[in-house]
């Protein structure tokens, strides 16, 4: 099985909560198509001016897609922006796979994605995002939350915690094991070990 990732970028998006998902997702280039999307095409810039050049989406049916959705200061516009939320919810509704780092999952809740479904997001941010979304079945203490076929992830690095999960589920654990060593990273294999959640009661 191929699918293509469409990330789905914003000004001011956090850049490690796209480029962890994606130094995993693109370690596997025979079955993660990275595509970088925006609502207008062209460069996007991250909160630390890092410059990304996007196409628009396209809607293609012959191929499987999952739609990525970092967080980052810039969610705090786009949940108020309903030309974004309606692109995310229109993207969302052909993905196979949804999944969202940090804040994206504020982006999500507005859409009504998230509605019955157990999701969670940054810890610091907690209280922000959960009003973004008030049937969504927010989890206080978790690294990362899978639902159904929508994964959402805690803060900036879960992400890439969440993408080895995610690896895990979709191809096993031997292959995530194998990716994590080879970006020599320590994977914090249990979704529910959560320690930043305490951090900012």
């Amino acid at each position: 099985m191929v699918y293509r990732v469409d990330v789905l970028l914003f000004d001011e998006f956090e850049t490690l909560d796209v480029f962890g998902p994606v130094e995993i997702l693109g370690s596997l280039p025979d079955v993660f198509k990275l595509n970088f999307i925006s609502a207008n095409g062209g460069l996007v810039e991250s909160s630390q001016n890092v410059r990304v050049d996007t196409d628009l989406y396209k809607s293609e049916n012959d191929i499987e897609k999952i739609l990525l959705v970092p967080g980052g200061i810039g969610t705090r516009e786009k949940v108020d922006d309903n030309n974004f939320i309606n692109l995310i919810e229109s993207i969302s509704n052909q993905s196979k796979y949804v999944i969202s780092i940090c804040t994206g999952s504020a982006l999500l809740a507005k859409t009504g994605i998230l509605n019955g479904k157990r999701a969670t997001t940054n810890k610091r941010a907690f209280k922000w995002v959960t009003e973004q979304g008030k049937d969504v079945l927010w989890v206080k203490e978790a690294r990362w939350v899978k639902d159904d076929n929508i994964y959402t992830s805690s803060g900036v690095s879960a992400g890439i915690d969440m993408t080895l999960g995610f690896i895990a589920d979709l191809i096993g654990k031997e292959k995530a094991l194998e990716i994590s060593q080879r970006i020599e990273y320590f994977w914090n294999e249990n979704s529910e070990y959560d320690p930043f959640s305490k951090m900012y009661e």
